[in-house]
């Protein structure tokens, strides 16, 4: 594996755990403001 490889892994992985943070994220004011889970 070289070094650009390692680092388009690295830079794949955060944006796909930023999009899931912000999934996550939105879940959870909507759960504080209305105390019901909406799917």
């Amino acid at each position: 594996m070289s070094l650009t490889e390692f680092i388009e892994a690295i830079l794949r992985g955060a944006s796909s755990g930023s999009i899931y943070a912000l999934i996550a994220l939105g879940y959870n004011v909507i759960f504080a403001t209305t105390n019901i889970l909406n799917f």
